[in-house]
C-alpha cells in the first residue's frame, strides 16, 4: 500500500470502528446475548407480547428465551439468536414490521420443542401429538399471551409507524 494512503485507510478504518462501537452501543446490542425478557422490548414491537407475558402464569416460571430459543446446547440458543436479531434488526430498521407479529416457520418448531421439554411429564400423549401432526399451540394458542392478534390490542404499546394514507380522488366525480 502507498504511503500516501496510509493514514486514509487507519482513518477510514477508525471512523468505521468507532461507527459500529456507537451501533452496538446505541442498540444495546450487549443486552441480547442475556436471557433478560426486557431486551426483547429495548427497540421493537413486542411490548403487547411482554406486557401479557408478564401477566400470564409463564411469568413466574419461564422467559421469552425459555419458549423462544433452543436448548440443544449453547451453540444452537446463541446461532438461533444471533441469526434471528440479525433478522429482526433488518425488519425493524427499514420499517417492515407488521401490524400482525406471527412466528416464523422455525420459530415455531422452536417453541413446539420447548413446550414439550418443559412440560413433557404432565404430557400423557405426547407421541400421539407429534405423530398426527399437531402441536402444542394449536390446542393452547392463548398461553401465556392471551388474544393478541395485533399491535393495537394493548393500548400505549409501542407500535410501528404506518404508511401515510393516500386519498385518491374518484374518477369521473368530486
Amino acid at each position: 500500500m502507498p504511503a500516501a494512503w496510509r493514514l486514509a485507510v487507519y482513518a477510514l478504518c477508525g471512523v468505521c470502528a468507532g461507527l459500529g462501537l456507537a451501533t452496538v452501543r446505541v442498540s444495546e446490542a450487549q443486552s441480547y446475548l442475556s436471557d433478560d425478557p426486557r431486551a426483547c422490548i429495548n427497540c421493537h414491537v413486542m411490548t403487547t407480547q411482554y406486557a401479557t407475558w408478564q401477566h400470564s402464569s409463564h411469568a413466574r416460571v419461564a422467559t421469552c428465551v425459555d419458549c423462544h430459543v433452543p436448548h440443544s446446547s449453547l451453540v444452537a440458543k446463541y446461532a438461533y439468536k444471533v441469526r434471528d436479531g440479525l433478522r429482526h434488526t433488518t425488519i425493524f430498521t427499514l420499517g417492515l414490521e407488521p401490524q400482525v407479529i406471527r412466528a416464523s416457520a422455525a420459530a415455531k418448531h422452536v417453541i413446539q420443542d420447548n413446550c414439550v421439554r418443559c412440560h413433557s411429564r404432565q404430557l400423557l400423549h405426547a407421541e400421539l401429538l407429534v405423530s398426527s401432526g399437531r402441536s402444542c399451540v394449536d390446542c393452547h394458542r392463548e398461553i401465556p399471551h392471551g388474544l393478541v392478534d395485533s399491535l393495537s390490542a394493548a393500548p400505549n404499546a409501542r407500535r410501528p409507524a404506518l404508511p401515510p394514507i393516500s386519498v385518491v380522488p374518484k374518477a369521473g366525480g368530486s
